[in-house]
């Protein structure tokens, strides 16, 4: 068993974990309640994972992530409070209330966000990892992806530039046992997935991700040999998750039987009765802490039920491609190489006459949209 960090650092790690498990709890409740719109997707049983991953990042690293994904905002500090309201589609939300569930963002925290399309996010990796070969700077980034997405053509194609390209970025698999509803060893021919990419010349390594401990040892030592080789490494990070693919899931593709056995392994109550049994905390502690999670979550959900919807007058903000009829903004213009992302955009209008939208409206217009 790799070793207890120092007592604050293991109690914030437990106190996280256990804000992301009552925080997913009670998304479910307000999908339920209809305070929810689109898909939701919980990441019950992964939290060591989340958790046990992202702390062995420096906080200039880049972590990019899936539609499961609320637990790896908070994880890199978004408060809960723009995460719920962010699910409730509320203005004060990380994303502006417009990405939901699944498109969750922080550039502040350099979380690039959770992703709606299965492995879509695995490219978008290997561009943060050149971006980053290319400033001559330090930073690693971390792609999370699920088993599933590793049968997906993204995963082949960006792992083998990667490796060409020698791309300091982790890819690691969360292996929860099903993509959707379908078993490992039905839809991977490969079931050791930390070898799925040795014949593209990425190497791998496993960890117990029901453990954050050895989570967070793996990790380490994947992002440091990234760092210092500056070539990609795939971690498989063996899970599972309690509740279905997503809310509207009927899980029946699984037993009882099997969610039982699993969750006698549940990482949160594992790490509590580890951090007692080395005195670290007590069981009053320990209580405290559930109290202080759950309470932030009530929070959290006054807080996004309070926050208005986005006017409708914003409809185009942040709108890349315009027509003659609409007009939109642009986030970061491209064609000047001394804004800063982030930096307050500027209202266009058809006479600016900018080439770039207008050449990408033309094109829709004439039907070149690739499917």
């Amino acid at each position: 068993m790799a070793d207890l960090p120092e007592p604050a650092i293991a109690r914030e790690w437990l106190q996280t974990m256990t804000l992301i498990r009552r925080f997913e709890e009670r998304a479910g409740e307000m999908y339920a309640r209809a305070k929810v719109g689109g898909f939701l997707h919980l990441s019950i049983g992964e939290e060591a994972t989340i958790v046990g991953s992202a702390r062995a990042l420096r906080n200039s690293d880049y972590l990019i992530s899936t539609y499961r994904s609320h637990g790896h905002a908070i994880v890199r500090g978004t408060p809960p409070e723009n995460v719920m309201a962010e699910l409730f589609g509320r203005a004060d939300g990380c994303s502006g209330g417009r990405g939901g569930s699944m498109h969750m963002f922080d550039i502040a925290r350099r979380f690039m966000g959770g992703y709606g399309i299965v492995g879509g996010n695995l490219p978008i990796a290997a561009g943060l990892a050149l971006a980053s070969d290319y400033e001559g700077t330090e930073d690693v980034t971390l792609c999370t992806f699920g088993d599933g997405a590793s049968n997906q053509g993204t995963f082949g194609e960006t792992l083998n530039l990667a490796a060409l390209w020698k791309l300091p970025v982790v890819f690691m698999v969360t292996n929860n046992q099903f993509g959707m509803g379908t078993a490992l060893q039905r839809h991977s021919a490969v079931t050791d997935l930390q070898r799925k990419g040795e014949s593209l010349g990425v190497p791998g390594m496993r960890c117990d991700g029901m453990d954050v401990l050895d989570t967070y040892s793996v990790l380490c030592e994947a992002i440091a040999r990234v760092r210092a080789e500056r070539r990609p490494l795939l971690v498989e990070a063996v899970t599972y998750r309690f509740r279905g693919h997503s809310m509207a899931d009927p899980e029946q593709y699984r037993s009882k039987e099997e969610v039982a056995q699993w969750r006698a392994r549940d990482p949160i109550p594992a790490y509590g009765d580890l951090l007692v049994a080395e005195g670290v905390i007590d069981e009053a502690a320990r209580e405290q802490i559930d109290t202080q999670a759950i309470a932030r979550v009530d929070a959290a959900v006054e807080f996004a039920d309070a926050s208005p919807f986005p006017p409708a007058e914003s409809l185009y903000d942040d709108v890349y491609v315009l027509d003659s009829s609409s007009t939109g903004w642009y986030s970061v213009r491209t064609t000047d190489p001394h804004q800063a992302a982030g930096e307050q955009s500027r209202e266009l209008s058809p006479a600016d006459g900018d080439e770039i939208p207008q050449q990408m409206s033309d094109a829709l217009a004439h039907g070149e949209d690739a499917a």
